[in-house]
């Protein structure tokens, strides 16, 4: 599995009108299937009395098969959706989602033309869409002295760190994350500020 994979840095929209249909494709970081719903349930009141409001999103890394889904809100079996989903999937960016609107023109497009309207504005986005990349982080834990905290936070902030708890009792427990590649550079420079004391365990 990679450690690192680009996701959305921006949401990006695209209109565009194909045989008198409107369809807009909205493209947004999506680290969740609620984030989905959100961002659904905004665009549904933002555009209201469209016929189809069409969903695909990867919530995680983008080689996930599992926090993953689409629907195709009203339109023939397998138009809208899964082709959104599957243009996903081939730009390998994670943690992405992507809602079409769509008025209907008065004119069918049949399957075919629908698997294509609905990819249309997907892969523009795709194409013009800014990214930025995750570092998979995984939890560790370390107690420290109160003297040391300075320099332990120092230290995570250097390895991309991040703290997710501290606990004050006679010393401080502190819980984060941090990638994998730095983890042993973390613990070289807990052990030379302890004299080899001083040591995280991860859970990776």
């Amino acid at each position: 599995m990679s450690e690192s994979y680009p996701i959305p840095a921006k949401p990006i929209t695209i209109e565009e009108e194909i045989k008198h249909s409107r369809f807009i494709s909205f493209l947004f970081h999506c680290p969740s299937e609620d984030v989905l719903k959100c961002v659904l349930t905004n665009i549904k009141a933002e555009y209201p009395g469209a016929n189809h409001y069409c969903y695909a999103f990867i919530a995680g890394a983008p080689d996930n098969n599992v926090a993953m889904g689409s629907s195709d809100d009203g339109e023939p079996s397998g138009s809208a959706g899964r082709p959104m989903l599957a243009s996903l999937q081939g730009a390998e960016i994670g943690e992405i989602g992507a809602v079409v609107v769509r008025y209907f023109g008065g004119t069918k497009l049949g399957v075919g033309g629908l698997v294509r309207a609905y990819s249309s504005g997907i892969k523009q986005g795709l194409a013009q869409l800014e990214t930025e990349i995750k570092q998979i982080r995984y939890p560790g834990r370390l107690a420290c002295d109160y003297h040391q905290l300075k320099d332990v936070e120092h230290f995570l902030e250097l390895c991309e760190g991040l703290v997710v708890d501290k606990v004050f009792t006679d010393r401080v427990s502190l819980s984060f994350e941090m990638p994998k590649a730095t983890q042993s550079r973390f613990n070289q420079e807990l052990a030379t500020l302890s004299q080899g004391r001083l040591k995280a365990e991860f859970s990776n």
